[in-house]
């Protein structure tokens, strides 16, 4: 018997206004992913895998169809709810690490945990000190993002993106701004997490990364034009 996917999408659809007219985006999408994969997306730029993150992480909801992430209904729940829902279920990383930079790296993590306010105060810089420790950066926890280096500040990112315990990982050219040996390490810091039980989604134009990832989808022109398993070393 098969698992309950944990994300599913059915039938969906996503188009924008452009001028008087509209632009679909994305075009019957159908994709299931279970919990605790790691799945790279891939594509030329401008063929919608941006938008599909968006749309499976919370970002954005469907112009039709369905989203269900973690048993929960995405395209059926009000804007509010959503972003509570996200705050608490997805970690996101972004391209350009999107740090805030009057906050050394230790107060950026706590932020998200700041927006939930579930633990208390000093739990919460307790747990950002852990997260600094598992990327090693704890040494640099009172450093602003301007004070180190692209690829600890894209680690301080991911630090922060786990600091709700979130279950799905998404992240959008986390390496595209690295240099190879760093993003190698980026890699190898998201299968780390994979291991520890967590889903990752990853877009990339890295094709090696890709391919190392466990599974590989490729979109163009806003369809899912293949699907399929990689080898795990």
């Amino acid at each position: 018997m098969q698992p309950t996917p944990f994300i599913h999408l059915t039938h969906v659809y996503k188009e924008y206004p452009q001028g008087k007219q509209w632009q679909t985006v994305l075009h019957d999408i159908n994709l299931t992913i279970h919990a605790n994969e790691f799945v790279a997306i891939v594509g030329a730029s401008g063929n919608g895998k941006s938008t599909l993150l968006n749309l499976l992480s919370g970002i954005d909801t469907p112009s039709k169809g369905e989203v269900w992430v973690n048993n929960t209904a995405l395209h059926a729940i009000s804007n509010e709810a959503l972003t509570r829902w996200r705050g608490a279920n997805v970690g996101i990383v972004f391209q350009f690490f999107q740090l805030l930079p009057t906050l050394n790296l230790w107060q950026n993590i706590v932020l998200p945990m700041d927006f939930l306010n579930v633990l208390p105060k000093r739990q919460r810089r307790e747990r950002a000190m852990h997260l600094l420790e598992l990327v090693d950066l704890a040494d640099a926890a009172q450093r602003l993002p301007s004070e180190v280096s692209g690829g600890q500040q894209q680690r301080a990112a991911i630090a922060r993106a786990l600091a709700n315990d979130p279950a799905l990982i998404v992240a959008d050219e986390p390496t595209g701004n690295l240099d190879a040996n760093t993003a190698e390490a980026v890699f190898q810091l998201f299968s780390h997490l994979q291991n520890q039980g967590k889903t990752l989604v990853m877009v990339t134009h890295n094709d090696s990364l890709a391919t190392a990832a466990q599974r590989k989808i490729t979109v163009s022109a806003g369809r899912i034009a293949s699907d399929t398993q990689t080898q795990m070393e």
